[in-house]
């Protein structure tokens, strides 16, 4: 059998989509990065029979199982009890263990209650996986020969914590990490999908490295990855093909990895010595809230005007009552004389304006659902952007998509 992984979450909550299961995603990502081979995902929920049903099914096929959440001290935290029983080993009780969470709770002036001693209990011959952040620790298991076993907490920072300092160099002393993969990624806004593939079907067809598209959210993805045996080798194969798809898809690739528009823009503001400031109608300081999400932004961003109602669009940036009676809150010289104003009473070197439809009500024939104008003042001037979202997308999407247009217009601009 091919000694691969296999990440088993637990909780109902997970298959009932109250919580986002990013601790599949988070381990999908290190697994890749330790070059161990990860063939399958199970969800299930707080029930022992089909917990060990799923138990018996990864047992099958996989080496490695690796199970977060399900560790609490509630009667429905379920997955170490679980595990013991169809392994048929007892669980032994950690004295160390209750002290840790009994000191934990002192600090914050608080007394352990009875049901954490819950959390003390591994199965006997299974090592404890520490637990610096929270009070649950896991187990680092060999059941039997052959299989290891891994348990972490469902809170992402607790798993995340504990993978970076124990389970990850456990793994590698043991040679589970033979090879690693390592990848990049090419963002890329403003472009289609299918033009995108079509423009790079040749790199597409390459398998060492490989290439493969995503798209989410009006962006669009290129993911470089190759396998090698150590990190630098894999850049290797990695970065000529990444230069070689920046060179020949130029300025729709705004940038590569962990970047965001607002961080592209944000930087390139910074590098430029200049300043921005916004004037937003439909996206209701959703632009606003991009650009301050980056740590940071304060050094670049003055500020926005959220101007919905169109006597605020008069009295705080100035539109005139003869260009909305004329022509519309949704229109090139709304969008114009907001984008204006914004860098009037900012004080801003730049300043970027929104306006239109965000539905699901509010459209007509003439100006649909999704009809939104964008207007960028600068040092250079203003010019103004109609953009057709489709009146069929809801209404976060448009706003969202709005919002990242105009900062690439901003950024296009730049580079123009």
């Amino acid at each position: 059998m091919t000694p691969s992984a296999e990440v088993i979450c637990v909780g109902t909550e997970l298959l009932l989509g109250d919580i986002l299961n990013g601790n599949a995603q988070f381990l999908a990502q290190q697994l890749a990065a330790l070059g161990i081979p990860h063939y399958y995902q199970t969800v299930v929920g707080d029930n022992p029979q089909r917990l060990q049903r799923a138990i018996a099914t990864a047992c099958g096929r996989s080496r490695l199982l690796i199970f977060t959440g399900g560790l609490g001290p509630t009667p429905d935290d379920l997955t170490t009890e679980a595990i013991a029983q169809f392994f048929d080993a007892p669980l032994v009780e950690h004295p160390a263990v209750i002290a840790d969470i009994e000191q934990k709770f002192a600090q914050r002036g608080r007394v352990m209650s009875p049901s954490n001693r819950k959390q003390a209990l591994q199965p006997a011959g299974a090592d404890l996986l520490t637990n610096r952040v929270g009070t649950a620790p896991g187990m680092i298991w060999q059941p039997v020969p052959g299989l290891l076993v891994l348990t972490f907490p469902g809170v992402p920072s607790e798993m995340q914590t504990m993978w970076a300092e124990v389970a990850a160099p456990y793994l590698r002393s043991q040679g589970w990490s033979q090879r690693t993969i390592v990848s990049r990624t090419l963002k890329f806004w403003g472009i289609p999908e299918s033009t995108l593939a079509e423009r790079v079907a040749d790199c597409l067809a390459s398998s060492d490295p490989m290439v493969a598209p995503y798209a989410n959210r009006g962006s669009v993805k290129l993911r470089v990855s190759a396998a090698a045996a150590t990190t630098e080798a894999a850049l290797a194969k990695v970065e000529p093909m990444v230069q070689q798809l920046r060179d020949r898809l130029g300025a729709d690739c705004y940038g590569f990895d962990q970047d965001t528009l607002p961080i592209v823009v944000g930087r390139l503001l910074g590098d430029r010595g200049e300043t921005l400031g916004t004037a937003e109608s439909c996206t209701g300081g959703g632009l606003g809230h991009l650009l301050t999400a980056v740590a940071g932004s304060s050094a670049y961003f003055l500020g926005g005007v959220i101007a919905y109602d169109n006597r605020i669009k008069q009295a705080l940036l100035g539109v005139a009552g003869q260009t909305l009676e004329q022509f519309g809150a949704v229109s090139h010289e709304t969008a114009k004389e907001m984008a204006i104003g914004a860098r009037d009473r900012l004080g801003s070197t730049w300043a970027i304006s929104l306006t239109g439809i965000a539905g699901p009500d509010g459209g007509t024939a003439d100006k649909p659902v999704g009809l939104v104008y964008a207007g960028i003042a600068g040092p250079d001037g203003v010019t103004t952007h109609e953009m057709r979202l489709g009146s069929q997308r809801d209404r976060d999407w448009i706003r969202y998509v709005s919002a990242c247009n105009a900062l690439d217009l901003l950024r296009r601009r730049w580079l123009s």
